[in-house]
């Protein structure tokens, strides 16, 4: 009977063992699906769309092979899309079932598309010459696109690779399972010999007979002797049959995780990382926010690296990049008054390492606008920086509008998260104790006339510095500080910067505006001669005169207007103020 269960369990191992073994090999499953096309069109564009790339799960391997350069990128679908425009474009669509991809040529009036390199619509992008492979993990609301150099086809050969779970979970308790088995099997079969020999009791001694002559004697316990011998050997081979098996098992097996169940140890299905376009859990809202958090940070990356070459080369082509309005008109002002003047400090950089804040608009048309609070943390001297972008057209990148630094007891007001995103309102809409669009004059009127101003009711001075620095009680020194044959006179204006109010949790507003302030000297009397000084004599490139000159100041004004029906009154929270024009009077 021992024998009989020793073998049963030889034959039980040997086939736990085989099949364990062959789902790692023969039967095993492929660990991918792919799918590829051959474009033949001439379109420079080519778009799939984030329905093809889920089509199966898991990750998606693209592999893109064409002449000459390589471009893929990947964003919103419709961003993607605006981006291309009126543009002829290959869709790339699927047949799951056959594992082919196919191309429909969506045809438009425009043959060739811009540069795509560094556009603020892509969540990532990526350029290599002849061929191009990388792997995404995109939501169906993001497509990628490929093309070449926007005027030459797009690479013609395009496939996609899917990962497929072949993982063998039960392969490795099959396996050492087996083996198990086959050394319970050798234990028995070693028993069974055992017993075997006992059974058979003391053998009888045969009877003596007559001793030949000179004939050699073969003693009964050596041939015993010799059998045991063989018996050991048969055992050996054996045991060494067992190792065998047992150190390919734990190979096979013991060092695989896919090859054991999850809740013995082993691995569990692949599980996504984050893409770059993750920034908090989905949120539902009527209009998705114009940019993402990792989105901005490249953003603003490039803004300041645009600015720290701008600023150093004062090279106003190279600013007007990433540069419109007010922010423009700054830099652009100091850059000609450090031409004239070496010594003249250069405005304040852009950093881009620290982005505390990200307020992006709730928009899927254009003109876009974000809100951003950035600072550079290896420089705790430096002020921090409160931007205003705004993107005009899909093709246009995002340029700073207003770049003012923050009160230094500023307290932001609660704002809506980066991944839901706010609205941006009319300028002249009506829902606050003054319209956005009156903002820049009746705080310059303030300026101009502080305690007799009607409009100082409105707003709160008890920590506005830029009161302290250009309002009345610094405007009558500088009347005072003048030579008797000299008048100045001072003035208000809205500059061409755009109202950006952008709404807060409580129903208030960011609202950003532009104020021009003039100041303009002339002689007292005739013949009277007025001598410019400092930048007003740099950028006018007047030293003396008898007309006299005329100064323009602009102040970029950043306030919190509160709700219309709260009592608090309006803070000034940012500003910056620099001289952006001087001229001789005709």
């Amino acid at each position: 009977m021992r024998f009989i269960v020793a073998i049963v369990s030889f034959i039980v191992a040997f086939v736990m063992i085989s099949y364990g073994i062959a789902q790692r090999t023969v039967l095993a499953e492929p660990d991918h699906v792919a799918a590829s096309a051959q474009l033949a069109s001439s379109a420079p564009v080519t778009v799939i769309d984030g329905a093809v790339l889920n089509a199966n799960d898991g990750r998606q391997k693209i592999n893109i092979s064409g002449t000459g350069t390589v471009f893929a990128a990947y964003g919103r679908t419709n961003d993607v899309l605006a981006w291309i425009g009126d543009a002829s474009y290959n869709r790339i669509q699927i047949q799951k079932k056959k594992s082919k991809l196919t191309s429909t040529l969506v045809s438009g009036t425009e043959s060739s598309v811009p540069d795509p390199h560094g556009s603020d619509l892509w969540l990532a992008e990526f350029t290599r010459e002849n061929a191009l492979t990388f792997v995404v993990n995109v939501p169906r609301d993001i497509s990628v696109i490929i093309l070449s150099d926007g005027s030459a086809p797009a690479p013609g050969q395009v496939s996609i690779t899917w990962p497929v779970d072949n993982r063998t979970p039960w392969s490795g308790p099959l396996i050492v399972g087996g083996v198990l088995l086959l050394l319970a099997g050798l234990g028995l079969y070693l028993w069974a010999l055992s017993h075997l020999r006992k059974a058979r009791g003391p053998r009888r001694r045969p009877p003596r007979m007559p001793k030949p002559p000179k004939r050699p004697r073969i003693s009964v316990q050596k041939q015993k002797a010799i059998s045991a011998t063989r018996g050991r050997r048969s055992a050996g081979r054996l045991g060494s049959v067992s190792a065998v098996l047992v150190i390919g098992a734990l190979v096979l097996t013991g060092c695989t995780a896919e090859s054991w169940p999850e809740f013995l140890g082993g691995s569990s299905a692949e599980t996504p990382s984050p893409s770059p376009t993750d920034s908090g859990p989905p949120v539902n809202t009527e209009k998705p926010p114009v940019v993402s958090e990792p989105q901005l940070e490249s953003i603003l990356s490039r803004i300041s690296l645009v600015a720290q070459q701008a600023d150093a080369e004062r090279d106003t082509d190279l600013i007007q990049q990433r540069f419109d309005g007010a922010a423009l008109q700054f830099r652009e002002a100091n850059y000609a008054i450090r031409k004239v003047d070496k010594n003249y400090d250069p405005l304040p950089p852009i950093p881009s390492s620290t982005v505390e804040v990200t307020l992006p608009q709730q928009n899927d048309k254009w003109p876009r606008t974000v809100f951003t609070v950035v600072r550079d943390p290896k420089d705790e001297s430096s002020a921090t920086t409160a931007l205003m972008l705004v993107q005009q057209t899909p093709r246009e990148n995002y340029k700073v509008v207003y770049a003012v630094q923050l009160e230094a007891e500023a307290v932001l007001p609660a704002m809506a998260a980066a991944n839901v995103g706010t609205q941006r309102l009319q300028p002249d809409v009506k829902i606050f104790a003054l319209q956005p669009d009156e903002l820049a004059l009746d705080y310059g009127d303030v300026l101009l006339n502080g305690e007799s101003s009607p409009f100082l009711k409105y707003f709160d001075t008890g920590s506005d510095s830029l009161v302290t620095s250009i309002g009345y009680d610094a405007k009558q020194k500088r009347l005072a500080s003048i030579p008797r044959i000299a008048k100045m006179t001072f003035g208000t204006a809205v500059g061409i910067g755009e109202v950006i109010p952008m709404v807060t949790n409580d129903s208030g507003a960011l609202v950003a505006v532009y104020l021009n302030e003039t100041e303009t000297v002339k002689p007292a009397e005739p013949g009277a001669v007025i001598n410019a000084e400092g930048a007003v004599k740099s950028l006018s490139r007047v030293s003396s005169t008898t007309k006299g000159t005329i100064a323009t100041y602009g102040d970029q004004l950043l306030f919190y207007v509160p709700p219309g029906a709260s009592d608090e009154k309006i803070v000034l929270i940012g500003w910056a103020s620099a001289l952006i024009a001087a001229r001789e009077l005709k």
